[in-house]
């Protein structure tokens, strides 16, 4: 008996079915972030086009962003990379509807709309908060560090740096002198080394000038009442802003007293610069800092988020600091801000940070407002207690988190933020940041964690479709 295979005929005409709806089956992620983008208010993006019609067309920002989300959430954040799959990738293909963006216009396009790619972290947020994702009557907020795109190497202190500056006037030197010899290199060309020379160009120049004014048509000159009209009313308008900036000086004067504190008229402190500037800068992202991971230290930034119970992050924020001491008051205010701005009225009822958070004042302030803060005093890792640090409210969380409730509670911690930043750095591959400088890495971070809750949400469709 003959062996039977499906034909595999590459010359055949297009069989693959003409409708796009057809090509990815009904419950597809690409579907999914495409009917999400068409919810989410996109007006940041358009108010930056002209509304006239004039210049070349863009591509329609909702494809751009659809297409941005769904590779952000297949890990993939290279432009080259997302050029490449609208070409190969059928998903890819559904989502530009069948354009190819070159990498250039994918990589512009983030680059224009910075702020507005960060905010859609809130517009995902809402979507969940409408889904019953966001209940937050738990929250957990830790921090993980992230690779900078530069290179460790490449941090330099003041002296290197003019170091380097001077070895580079040197070459430059040295290769100015192989090229012109004595000559500065500037000289005028033969042309017009000479008096006749410059005469005789002159000549041709004004000559191709005449020939260029007889072709144009002359303007009709404005009558003198016409002119002097146009100057009394630009006159009028300067005095008018003068009047104004005038009369603010004396309100301001009125006050006494300036933004810094200091008495009106009282003479400045005078700025004595150090003789030689002192600490150390990235030269290829001065923005990121030697900040310590668990496996050493690296050049890069603390990415801070907190998260619910369902492991919805509700808020995204980068730092440059290493430790995590001093950021738990923030990272809670920017989840109240997002939770509010998502719709959220439930409020935090309780906080999970660990020992890196600690920070009494901020701690009882967070208190005072009804939220009970859970952070323990001593690392996993450190064997025996601080040097005083026996009483009070160290001894106080000691006892609370000994309890069978409090460590119940705080056990949460791990499985409500880790697996975030596992699913983010390893299985998403998003070890390190594309982008340079803590703006760009900010929203960069926080469509990271946008597209993390976006695969939340769709999981969670797909399972109440099925239920």
């Amino acid at each position: 008996m003959a062996q039977s295979f499906i034909a595999c005929d590459r010359e055949q005409v297009f069989l693959m079915p003409p409708d796009v709806r057809e090509w990815l089956p009904e419950g597809h992620l690409a579907w999914f972030v495409i009917d999400a983008v068409e919810t989410v208010d996109l007006s940041a993006f358009f108010a930056a086009y002209r509304s006239d019609g004039r210049s070349r067309p863009a591509y329609e920002p909702s494809m751009m962003v659809a297409l941005l989300l769904y590779a952000y959430a297949r890990g993939v954040r290279s432009s080259r990379a997302i050029e490449r799959s609208c070409e190969e990738d059928v998903a890819y293909r559904v989502i530009a509807a069948q354009h190819k963006p070159d990498h250039a216009t994918i990589a512009r396009f983030v680059e224009r709309h910075e702020q507005a790619l960060a905010g859609l972290f809130g517009s995902v947020l809402s979507l969940c908060a409408q889904a019953g994702l966001v209940r937050v009557g738990v929250v957990a907020i830790d921090g993980t560090k992230v690779h900078a795109n530069a290179s460790r190497d490449a941090t330099m202190d003041y002296e290197r740096i003019a170091r380097e500056i001077l070895e580079e006037a040197k070459s430059v030197d040295a290769a100015e002198d192989e090229l012109y010899g004595e000559r500065r290199g500037d000289e005028l060309p033969p042309e017009l080394a000479s008096a006749q020379g410059r005469r005789k160009w002159l000549r041709e120049a004004q000559r191709r000038l005449d020939d260029k004014r007889a072709e144009q048509a002359r303007p009709v000159p404005r009558s003198r009442p016409e002119r002097l009209k146009e100057s009394k009313r630009r006159l009028d308008e300067e005095l008018s802003t003068e009047c104004e900036a005038n009369q603010a000086y004396e309100a301001y004067r009125a006050r006494g007293v300036m933004k810094n504190g200091r008495r009106f008229g009282a003479p400045p402190k005078p700025y004595t610069p150090p003789t030689t500037p002192q600490g150390t800068i990235n030269t290829t992202d001065p923005d990121s800092r030697l900040v310590k991971g668990m496996r050493g230290w690296l050049q890069g930034y603390n990415a801070q988020a907190a998260s619910n119970e369902q492991q919805i992050v509700i808020a995204a924020e980068v730092t440059v600091a290493s430790p995590d001491f001093g950021h738990l008051e923030p990272m809670l205010t920017a989840a109240r801000s997002e939770l509010a701005a998502a719709g959220v009225i439930d409020a935090p009822e309780i906080v999970l940070a660990d020992a890196g958070y600690w920070h009494q004042p901020q701690m009882e302030r967070i208190a005072a407002d009804g939220i009970q803060v859970l952070v323990p005093p001593d690392s996993s890792r450190r064997k025996t207690p601080r040097p005083g640090w026996d009483g009070g409210l160290y001894a106080f969380m000691r006892r609370v988190l000994a309890t069978e409730h409090g460590a119940e509670l705080y056990r949460q911690r791990k499985q409500m933020i880790e697996p975030v930043f596992a699913n983010t750095k390893f299985n998403r591959r998003m070890e390190r940041f594309q982008r340079r400088g803590r703006s760009a890495v900010r929203t960069e971070w926080r469509l990271i964690t946008a597209t993390h809750n976006l695969l939340k949400l769709h999981k969670h469709q797909l399972a109440a479709a099925a239920a």
